[in-house]
């Protein structure tokens, strides 16, 4: 099977030995790659039709970029209470969430603070080069003024949201439960790399594996965490992590993928809330594998954000990660296994 690693923000996806060829799909939306997997074959046509439809309503409510998105329509509320659907609410829950968990290094309040930074557009409408850009450090409005009780939304006028370090993951994670629950058959759904599982995992070979719990039977989805981003046809360039997840979600985030110049500055898609210029790029990636794809997706985003803080932080909480520095040395801690030797077999598409 395809490892589905082509997304520009992409250095993760499922190894070729997952699963049956027939048994998985690849198409863009969200404006990064989507790759779906299920254990039975027949179900995959199904799936794919509730995956599509899922993202489409994800894309309605949460985009930035879209004119007619719900999310955008928020910039005319003015500070009062609004009324949203189901699923922005749902969204903006999961986004004030991590916030809290990660002590506001993942704000959803850095909207225009992205903007102001060139990031106003689809990634692949920014221009990768352009002339000199004044990013100055500016306050974030900050995620605690931002009031969720029920649907009831308010927040400060001028507050511009961005769901981008979050909803993706999360709609990983929904849907993938959703296709599993429907259908009955093992699913694993990759947005960008942000990888959620749900439902009966495979079995395949002996291989490392990111335990939860020492007593988890050998198998699971095997996936191949790799450091530079390149063509699924190609081996891995550089170092890479080969592991098995059979529940919850594996996330990555990364300063080397979404990038652009201005000037002579190059920038990045990771804000630093309090600065809201783009964090130091002391982690080149960071993959981590928590319970939900959007957990995985606030740690490894705060890990890019804290810096070398990070490693302790990670421990602590006893998220397996894997992190590299800007000099290619590779981290691990909470039990990421140790890096294997690149076996041909092993290999993955890339």
């Amino acid at each position: 099977m395809p490892h589905p690693a082509t997304g520009p923000d992409q250095a993760t996806g499922p190894d070729q030995a997952t699963g049956q060829a027939d048994g998985s799909a690849r198409w863009q939306a969200l404006g990064t790659l989507v790759h779906l997997v299920v254990t039975d074959p027949s179900c995959l046509n199904e799936a794919r039709h509730l995956l599509a439809a899922d993202l489409e309503q994800v894309d309605v409510a949460c985009s930035r970029f879209r004119a007619d998105s719900e999310i955008r329509a928020l910039r005319t509320a003015h500070g009062r209470p609004v009324r949203v659907s189901p699923l922005l609410a749902e969204a903006i829950a999961v986004a004030l969430r991590a916030a809290r968990l990660t002590d506001g290094d993942v704000d959803p309040t850095v909207g225009a603070a992205m903007s102001a930074v060139g990031y106003d557009r689809d990634f692949e409408r920014v221009p990768r080069i352009g002339p000199p850009l004044v990013v100055t450090t500016r306050n974030v409005p900050g995620w605690r003024e931002v009031h969720l009780e029920g649907r009831s939304l308010t927040m400060p006028e001028g507050v511009q949201l961005d769901l981008g370090a979050t909803a993706k993951a999360w709609a990983a994670d929904r849907s993938a439960a959703r296709i599993s629950s429907r259908l009955g058959c093992g699913v694993l759904v990759s947005l960008g790399g942000d990888i959620a599982v749900a439902g009966p995992a495979p079995r395949i070979p002996k291989t490392p594996r990111i335990p939860k719990t020492p007593e988890i039977p050998e198998g699971g989805w095997r996936v191949r965490v790799q450091d530079v981003t390149g063509a699924p046809e190609d081996p891995p360039d550089g170092p890479y992590a080969l592991v098995a997840i059979r529940a919850g979600g594996l996330a990555t985030s990364s300063t080397a993928a979404r990038r652009w110049q201005r000037g002579g500055d190059v920038l990045h898609h990771i804000l630093d809330p309090r600065t809201g210029r783009p964090a130091e790029p002391v982690w080149r990636i960071v993959s981590v594998a928590a319970d939900s794809c959007a957990d995985a997706n606030a740690a490894s985003t705060a890990a890019i954000i804290r810096g070398r803080d990070a490693l302790g932080w990670l421990a602590r909480l006893g998220l397996p990660s894997r992190l590299v520095d800007a000099t290619g040395v590779v981290f691990t801690v909470a039990g990421w296994p140790g890096e294997p030797a690149p076996v041909q077999s092993e290999i993955a598409q890339k």
